[in-house]
């Protein structure tokens, strides 16, 4: 059994095709989405679709809760301030309905997901060291527990202590917690443009971070098309 780990699609078309036509290759038989299925991008009705027919379980990124909301946008930078207007106003009462009722944190068969942290799903605060892991080893029932929000892809390993390994691939040993961010599908930030996800197999206990080529320029004619700023476009070259 293998299952394909994705989020942080935020609306990306292009690179949500690749990673399903990868995942496929892969013999992956099941899906699992970390959230961020909007914001950034312009396609957000068509990704929830995707993911929505993939009937997969699903948990609820920041920019998906800001897109079902109607309160003003507060906290965030211009750009994603800007995008998630345009969301808005893209999405329909259902498609925000919808994003309302996933859930911050779920157990997938004998894993976790969350989309930022487990000792504060709904704070979106972000793991970018061990230090931030460590909080969320502490309400981490599973062996392993799938995450995202800074769009790069980490392993944190919990033995004695709390370890950032890194690499593409890493084996799980029985003694250990691993809290393993994906990375993004749509707008990676590793300085590595290409789109990210994880297979989990869970025969051989074991997961690959795999990076993948998609159409780009495709996805940047798309953003300018749909009036949104011009630096959505150039950052998805950059990775950053």
């Amino acid at each position: 059994m293998k299952f394909a780990i994705f989020g942080d699609i935020h609306a990306n078309l292009e690179a949500l095709e690749a990673v399903l036509l990868d995942a496929a290759d892969q013999d992956c038989t099941h899906f699992t989405c970390i959230g961020d299925i909007v914001g950034y991008n312009a396609n957000p009705r068509e990704c929830m679709r995707v993911v929505q027919q993939l009937d997969c379980p699903v948990v609820k990124g920041n920019h998906d809760e800001e897109a079902s909301m109607s309160t003003e946008i507060v906290g965030l930078n211009p750009l994603a301030h800007r995008a998630l207007e345009w969301t808005r106003d893209a999405l329909s009462e259902s498609d925000k309905e919808w994003l309302q009722e996933l859930r911050f944190v779920r157990q997938v068969r004998d894993f976790t997901i969350v989309h930022a942290t487990l000792d504060s799903p709904s704070g979106w605060n972000y793991v970018t060291n061990k230090f931030d892991a460590m909080a969320s080893f502490a309400y981490q029932f599973t062996p392993v527990c799938f995450f995202g929000h800074t769009h790069a892809p980490r392993f944190y390993v919990k033995d004695q202590n709390v370890q950032l390994e890194m690499g593409d691939t890493i084996r799980l040993e029985e003694a250990s917690k691993y809290f393993i961010n994906v990375g993004s599908v749509g707008q990676p930030r590793d300085g590595d443009w290409r789109a990210s996800y994880a297979v989990y197999d869970v025969d051989n206990q074991v997961v690959t971070v795999r990076r993948l080529d998609y159409d780009i320029k495709k996805a940047q004619e798309k953003i300018l098309k749909a009036g949104l700023p011009e630096m959505l476009a150039n950052r998805l070259t950059l990775g950053k």
